[in-house]
């Protein structure tokens, strides 16, 4: 049995090489010769051998065996024969061996999750599965407000039920989907290693912003002072960047994300915080060690696996790129699925910022005139006092 399981798994490969005429008699029961390699060769043709049986054969044979033989050649293949013997050779072969072993089955290619990520409909358990997203961490390692998302125990481990992550799975690519298609800033925070990748293509997708470096606390509470060298445009409901707002821009304030999704809660607990103290909806990644309270919409699985949050990165990827695709929609039609914000205004014209800047620079011009006129005023205040001081002596 384990023999005949090797010739079925590896009979492809240990067949592709030539079978010496030892391994052919051991394999048949019957006297076979192998064909000489000359006999391979298709005929040759010379001047000499036509020469010979041109009486016996008729005019037409004649010629043609005289072009044949006078034919010069052009290639490698015609002047070194053993290039044909090798050929028919290799053919013969694989005409034998060809249809022997098993066919290779569609299997795991890491890049695939990068270039074509699943979509929302596209998870099934088999995927979670595949992806090892149900394995857990230690019994002695848990947190106790995990207990509804684990399905059991295997050799001390704690087994994350699929079934629970799929839900939340789907449940917060709905969020993404509808912060995406209201114009919402959607934030991907992963910081461990090999998550750069899967972050940024999903930021790319969801048409929002991504970090996968250590989180600088104090960016979303001290954002003025933090994000001051940050560049922010005015766009319409078309994405198409607005001329006019660039002065009213100038003195507004850091915009702060309207989701944030973390990959890995546990190392970013002071993103978490911030995001609660400025009620920023949060999406995160709970293994059974971590406390599922920290963020908004939890979604048990596995973090310390690198496929698994490439299959939810990719999840929640599609899901924005389906709302932005949605609000561009819409926005065809004329209408807009989100209000601009408040004290914006009007955009300023070209004329009436080139007024305004005139009026800069006359407010400018006074002020340095007086106060030039009141350093010259403290000069002779202070002359005069020095001539009033002379006059006491």
């Amino acid at each position: 049995m384990i023999l005949r399981n090797i010739a079925i798994r590896h009979g492809r490969r240990a067949l592709a090489a030539p079978l010496p005429t030892s391994q052919l008699r051991s394999l048949s029961t019957e006297t076979t010769t192998l064909p000489q390699q000359t006999d391979l060769l298709p005929p040759t043709f010379s001047n000499q051998s036509t020469l010979e049986n041109s009486a016996e054969s008729g005019p037409k044979q004649l010629r043609i065996t005289q072009r044949l033989g006078q034919a010069k050649p052009y290639h490698r293949a015609k002047k070194d024969p053993q290039i044909k013997r090798d050929f028919q050779l290799k053919k013969t072969i694989e005409r034998t061996t060809g249809k022997l072993g098993a066919l290779v089955e569609p299997h795991y290619e890491p890049s695939q999750l990068l270039v074509d990520p699943p979509t929302p409909q596209d998870v099934t358990l088999e995927l979670l599965m595949a992806s090892q997203s149900h394995l857990g961490h230690a019994t002695s390692q848990w947190n106790p407000a995990n207990s509804r998302y684990i399905y059991g125990v295997r050799q001390g481990v704690h087994i994350i039920s699929l079934e629970e992550t799929a839900a939340h799975l789907r449940r917060a690519a709905k969020v993404v989907e509808g912060v995406a298609y209201h114009g919402g800033l959607i934030l991907f925070v992963g910081t461990r290693k090999g998550q750069s990748a899967c972050v940024v293509r999903a930021a790319e997708m969801a048409g929002g912003c991504h970090l996968f470096e250590r989180w600088l606390p104090g960016t979303i509470t001290n954002g003025d002072q933090i994000l001051r060298r940050c560049r922010m445009k005015a766009i319409d409901q078309h994405d198409k960047e607005l001329q006019g707002y660039d002065d009213k821009i100038e003195n507004w304030q850091a915009l702060k994300p309207d989701l944030v999704v973390n990959l890995n809660p546990i190392e970013n607990y002071l993103l978490l915080h911030e995001c609660s103290l400025n009620n920023i909806p949060t999406i995160g990644v709970i293994d059974t060690d971590a406390n599922p309270t920290w963020v908004t919409y939890p979604i048990p699985a596995n973090d310390d696996s690198l496929r698994c949050m490439q299959v939810i990165a990719g999840v929640l990827g599609r899901a924005g790129e389906a709302g932005q695709k949605r609000r561009l929609a819409a926005a065809e039609s004329g209408e807009v699925t989100w209000l601009p914000p408040p004290n914006l205004g009007a955009p300023v014209s070209e004329a009436e910022k080139i007024k305004r800047n005139e009026l800069k620079k006359e407010a400018i011009l006074k002020k340095r005139k007086a106060d030039h006129e009141a350093i010259e005023q403290s000069k002779v205040t202070a002359a005069q006092r020095e001539l009033g001081d002379f006059d006491d002596f």
